[in-house]
């Protein structure tokens, strides 16, 4: 049976059951047990903070499909980081866009929605052009680390994802931020040059902001609010 013929609940369990077992792995082994099990309908997501998940990857599969959300509100590094990758990494790059450009959206919301409504900017911007490019995929890769902040230490390195009915793989969750350094140093991997402007951690321009010394990696994200996540992780 191939995994396209596999309900959710097979899923869900599988995933469960494979996050426990592959708890110690390598981000390795956990990827190429995802490419193994799910062939092409296997994903790796990148925000293009780094690209360290799409190389670990690119190293088990080749030409792996490799998901970035252009949410028109990206820095200008980001989106070099995005071609930069394209062009020098075996991977796949696929650009999502939402169905409403900035303007658009502006037209229709007024300008300005992320700083009067952040969670429906993201809604609109972020989590429904992931569901709908992922349909193509019954896993999906994230660079998700416990390290990064009190709301993703409890990150399996194999889950499921409840929103998307979909094994969500984060192979990376064990690693710290001196693992990824490593790694990087190590393989010569493409980071983005915000990660060496006091950014650490990097999204929409509009919403991010350089951390202060002792602040965790994701405190530059929507800060002064209580929003801490954009709706693609919980």
């Amino acid at each position: 049976m191939t995994t396209a013929q596999h309900t959710a609940e097979d899923l869900r369990h599988l995933a469960e059951q494979t996050g426990r077992e592959l708890e110690d792995a390598s981000a390795l082994d956990i990827l190429r047990w995802a490419v193994d099990t799910f062939g092409p309908r296997f994903c790796v997501t990148s925000s293009m903070e780094d690209a360290v998940v799409a190389h670990l990857a690119s190293r088990v599969a080749p030409g792996v499909d490799v998901v970035f959300l252009d949410t028109g509100y990206h820095f200008p590094e980001t989106i070099g980081t995005r071609d930069a990758v394209a062009a020098v990494m075996d991977v796949n790059v696929i650009t999502l866009t939402p169905r409403q450009t900035v303007a658009e959206q502006d037209a229709e919301y007024g300008p300005k929605l992320h700083d009067r409504d952040p969670d429906l900017c993201c809604a609109m911007r972020k989590v429904k052009p992931l569901e709908e490019g992922l349909t193509a995929y019954d896993a999906w890769a994230t660079g998700l680390r416990r390290d990064e902040s009190p709301t993703r230490a409890g990150t399996p390195v194999v889950g499921w994802d409840a929103k998307r009915q979909k094994v969500k793989v984060s192979p990376i969750a064990r690693w710290t931020q001196e693992d990824v350094e490593t790694y990087v140093a190590e393989h010569g991997v493409l980071t983005n040059p915000l990660l060496m402007d006091g950014y650490a951690s990097v999204g929409c321009a509009p919403c991010t902001r350089r951390v202060l010394e002792g602040e965790d990696a994701r405190a530059g994200r929507w800060a002064g609010r209580s929003k801490t996540e954009c709706g693609l992780h919980g």
